[in-house]
């Protein structure tokens, strides 16, 4: 039989062009997923947030500076930050329910207006020396209740502002630009501090850059709750959110482990006495460490929402901070300290943006608010009770106890409870087929059970997710 000439297949080529193209193929899928800022409500947002998020935290050094300037006495400073505990509570969890009920947009306004007014009030009474610790301590404690609401109302919008399966590159852009702020803003509140009449300048900055924010909730468009919303007002709302939470293991438990990691890992309060015993001072980057690394986390977090796993993924993620930090400890060379806190804010980057995209996209819409509510609470409360334990631990037992041993308890109480929890430690996302229609996000709580909420993801938890 005649035969035809076999042409052979042309291989792939294999030189440079060939690797340059795999080298940026891989460069992008490790390349902070900008796609959210495609939708321009989520980038006039993003925008505006960040921008707050430098002014709030010139605020918040300049109001412990000036605090110690007038009284000289580092339990007034303290106090500070317990004013605005008992309203950040409170507000945050009435605030989630007020969300449930309403437009979250004009709530959201609403609330970026009063701390805006407090800011400016901030500003007149250092513009008229009025030498008032009583009154900055009210001011800061309005400030917390206003914060509470509008971080309720905002992690509310976030869902529906932008697709499901973008839910986590989002909240990793908003993680971010906070880690940023946190960088950029005690450098210019240092820098606007030293200038003559410096706590009217920082005060002033941050009105100014926080109005950038008020431009971008002025222009959101209305985001009613979807479904019923909070049918009734006051703590009966509120216990309704309570209730849900209770019943649902993948979240009581993604609470439980930032607890974890903030009362028993978090070393802030502890770093002006290492930084005088270990290393000769330097406690300046001590503080940064954290959020710089965190920062850096962020520019290489494409892989973030691509983790099918995200239960698993938020308690290695803690389980990695509290190690970082525990070995950051037991070192007494700053350079060395510095790099391993770096690592630990990196792995906090990470299990808070799973933390947030489980509470934003497990949870039916109409009760997102109040579990938002009770978000705020906790990522915001936390950090003060840590400070709180690392103190008292401090002076009754060293700081080596404080700093390490805590953290290394933090390490087993996350991975015993993660792997006892089994629908935390099995729940599992997939993105679902696309379709004309929207599809819905299933989700099984342990063995079995369905619920219904917004589209874009398949959520399977128990024998399936295996």
């Amino acid at each position: 039989m005649p035969t035809t000439p076999h042409t052979p297949r042309a291989l792939p080529p294999t030189g440079p062009p060939a690797l340059k193209a795999r080298l940026v193929s891989g460069l992008r899928g490790i390349a902070l997923d900008t796609r959210p800022l495609a939708h321009p409500v989520f980038r006039r947002l993003l925008i505006g947030q960040g921008a707050a998020y430098i002014g709030t935290m010139v605020t918040s050094v300049t109001i412990p500076v000036q605090v110690y300037a007038l009284t000289r006495s580092s339990l007034s400073v303290g106090l500070t930050g317990l004013a605005g505990l008992v309203p950040l509570v409170v507000f945050g969890l009435y605030g989630g329910a007020i969300a449930d009920r309403f437009d979250r947009r004009t709530l959201y306004l609403a609330s970026a207006c009063l701390t805006w007014t407090i800011t400016l009030a901030l500003l007149f009474q250092a513009l008229a020396d009025l030498r008032s610790v009583p009154l900055i301590l009210a001011l800061v404690a309005s400030q917390a209740g206003a914060f509470a609401v509008s971080s309720a109302a905002r992690g509310a919008i976030i869902p529906r502002i932008v697709p499901t399966p973008l839910v986590p590159a989002a909240n990793t852009l908003y993680f971010t630009a906070g880690n940023a702020g946190q960088v950029a803003g005690p450098l210019v509140a240092g820098l606007l501090i030293s200038l003559p009449n410096g706590y009217c300048w920082a005060y002033g900055a941050d009105a100014v850059l926080f109005s950038v924010l008020l431009y971008s909730a002025v222009n959101l468009p209305p985001i009613l709750p979807a479904g019923s919303g909070a049918r009734t007002g006051g703590l009966r709302s509120v216990f309704e959110g309570l209730r849900f939470i209770a019943a649902a293991p993948v979240l009581w438990m993604s609470f439980a482990v930032d607890i974890a990691a903030m009362t028993m890992a978090l070393p802030t309060a502890l770093f002006p006495e290492a930084a005088q015993l270990r290393f000769g001072g330097g406690v300046g980057p001590l503080y940064s460490a954290i959020a710089i690394g965190s920062v850096a986390a962020g520019l290489f977090s494409g892989w973030i929402g691509r983790v099918r796993r995200q239960g698993r993924a938020l308690a290695i993620a803690v389980t990695t901070w509290a190690a970082a930090v525990a070995l950051a400890g037991t070192v007494h060379h700053l350079l060395t300290a510095v790099a391993l806190l770096a690592a630990a804010g990196a792995a906090d980057l990470v299990s808070a943006v799973y933390r947030e995209t489980i509470l934003q996209t497990y949870a039916p819409d109409a009760l997102r608010g109040r579990l938002q509510g009770v978000f705020t609470v906790v990522v915001a409360g936390g950090p003060r009770l840590g400070d709180l334990r690392a103190g008292a631990m401090a002076s009754a037992t060293g700081l080596g106890v404080a700093w390490t041993g805590t953290s290394l308890l933090c390490m087993i109480v996350v991975i015993v409870g993660a792997l006892l929890v089994r629908p935390f430690w099995r729940y599992t996302v997939t993105l679902a087929q696309p379709s004309e229609a929207a599809t819905c996000l299933h989700v099984v709580h342990g063995e079995l059970g369905v619920g219904r909420g917004p589209e874009g993801f398949a959520v399977g938890g128990g024998r399936d997710a295996e």
